[in-house]
């Protein structure tokens, strides 16, 4: 009798909760009347994503390949309104224009719960803007000139290291390869470390590193969409393992340096300099003017957050990249000859792999393009390593198309549906740097490619990411030809365990060294 009474309230009590959920909470859009799409119980629009059928990037990019002349359109991402952002104009609004009402990520973000979570990506508010005024100097032309050294004798590493692989052709795994690559780089530059992830795969910073990118797709929709009901739980994104492991790790490494007076020309250098007088040295011998105040140095746990930030974004983002890249010359032989004739032409002029050499690889202010930087900036086209922006209405705000968005609003821009627009990207599929010669950048929209975001809060250490990519690449195309294995497949399909737009199985190639 009681458990049949137990029953009949469970029951009751959910009926009343669909009943809330479809008559109030997704009632948002319908109410305002602007057009969105129909929403599931209690998961909103990412059912999908939550039970692993698609990755985060693809749910959007499916919403926006649908829905996108709508310029705008709403969706529920569990039980929150998100206004999702299709048109270029309003793009810029969103992250330019009207910057005010949208500068924050609206992702999780507890200091005092997950300490590694206070860091520059994820801060709101006053303390971004703040933090990113102290950092931004750190990733100048000049700082990455100091810490190009050791993308250098990391890339060459790597370069020797293949090559066994080269002479057997067996059968090589990039993606980890690279990956390893990337880590003994940042890891170095972030944490003054010689991980040596290349030589041993297995070592605990390789180890940690795969824990970082262990992730529930529950738990990407609950960082993401609803922050709150983490932190109504106090429950850490981060796992508290690695929590322990990188603040014991980066405050080791600080302490040495100072009692041995350790000067290093790596981010913990400039890391530490914030923490001892708020500001960095200048790339020049100028004097610094303005510094209002010391009070608010970088303290440990700050430090250690920017630290951990620079070193995830850094290896995962860099090393998928440079894995697309040679994933798709090894499909076009052709361009693949073309590129690597241009890197010999360079290394040639200078006599080595240098900052000087890698630098002149920019299509930023040329008119020619080199084909290397076209397939670059390709490969970030067709597989942009952020797959959505986020950000969340700061202040009440009624957009040019007349949608009135209110405080606290979450904002998606899907990039990878923009970047996959046969409108936009003729052929989208299909690898073809020559988009981004400098005729075809002109008829497109500024904001219809946005690998690194775009706006104040764009991504600071894209140069840094960028020269890490093109060192790496560079160093291998210059040894060795690249050819698919027949365990990779075509296409590659997404994981939908992460934030980034990574490949779900690995990608197998055969390597030959240049004759």
């Amino acid at each position: 009798m009681v458990l049949a009474e137990l029953i009949g309230v469970f029951i009751f009590a959910l009926s009343i909760l669909y009943v809330y959920y479809k008559f109030v909470i997704f009632n948002f859009w319908h109410k305002r009347g602007i057009f969105y799409v129909k929403p599931v119980v209690p998961t909103g629009n990412l059912t999908d994503l939550i039970t692993g059928k698609v990755s985060l990037g693809e749910l959007f990019q499916n919403a926006y390949m649908k829905y996108k002349d709508h310029r705008a359109f709403g969706m529920y991402t569990l039980f929150k309104p998100n206004l999702v952002i299709a048109d270029p104009d309003l793009i810029r609004t969103v992250l330019t224009k009207e910057f005010g009402s949208f500068h924050d990520r609206g992702m999780y973000f507890n200091e005092k719960v997950d300490p590694l979570s206070g860091h520059l990506f994820l801060m709101p508010g006053k303390k971004w803007r703040n933090l990113r005024v102290k950092l931004t100097p750190t990733f100048t032309s000049g700082k990455i000139k100091q810490m190009f050294p050791i993308m250098k004798e990391y890339s060459e590493k790597l370069a020797k290291y293949l090559k066994e692989k080269a002479q057997t052709k067996d059968s090589i795994e990039m993606k980890e390869m690279l990956a390893r690559y990337t880590t003994d780089v940042i890891m170095s530059t972030a944490f003054g470390i010689e991980s040596d992830c290349i030589e041993d795969p297995n070592n605990q910073y390789r180890g940690y590193q795969k824990k970082i990118l262990e992730i529930n797709p529950i738990w990407i929709a609950l960082s993401m969409f609803a922050p709150k009901i983490m932190d109504f739980f106090s429950i850490p994104f981060t796992d508290r393992n690695v929590i322990s492991f990188y603040m014991n790790m980066f405050r080791e490494t600080v302490e040495y340096r100072q009692s041995h007076n350790i000067v290093r020309y790596d981010f913990v250098n400039l890391l530490l300099q914030l923490m001892k007088r708020n500001y960095v040295d200048p790339d020049d011998d100028k004097k610094i003017t303005n510094v209002s105040s010391t009070v608010n140095k970088l303290t440990m746990t700050e430090a250690t957050a920017q630290s951990y930030v620079f070193f995830v974004a850094g290896f995962e983002t860099s090393s998928t990249t440079a894995t697309y890249a040679l994933y798709e010359l090894a499909q076009h032989q052709d361009i693949q000859d073309k590129v690597r004739k241009e890197i010999d032409e360079i290394l040639e002029k200078h006599g080595e792999l240098s900052y000087d050499a890698v630098n002149e690889m920019t299509y930023l202010h040329k008119v020619y393009l080199y084909t290397f930087l076209l397939c670059t900036a390709e490969t970030m086209r067709k597989y942009p390593p952020l797959p959505v922006l986020n950000r969340i209405c700061t202040k009440e705000i009624t957009l040019p198309t007349n949608i009135h968005v209110p405080e606290g609003t979450s904002i998606t821009i899907p990039v990878l549906g923009l970047h996959r627009d046969p409108s936009i990207y003729p052929n989208p599929d299909k690898f073809d740097p020559e988009r981004f010669n400098a005729d075809k950048i002109e008829e497109r929209h500024a904001y219809t490619y946005l690998p690194f975001g775009e706006g104040p809060r764009n991504c600071i250490g894209s140069r840094f990411g960028y020269t890490q990519t093109k060192v790496g690449l560079v160093s291998l195309l210059s040894r060795y030809i690249f050819k698919l294995h027949s365990q990779t497949p075509i296409p590659l399909i997404f994981s939908e365990n992460s934030f980034i737009l990574t490949a779900k199985s690995g990608v197998h190639f055969i390597i030959e060294p240049r004759k």
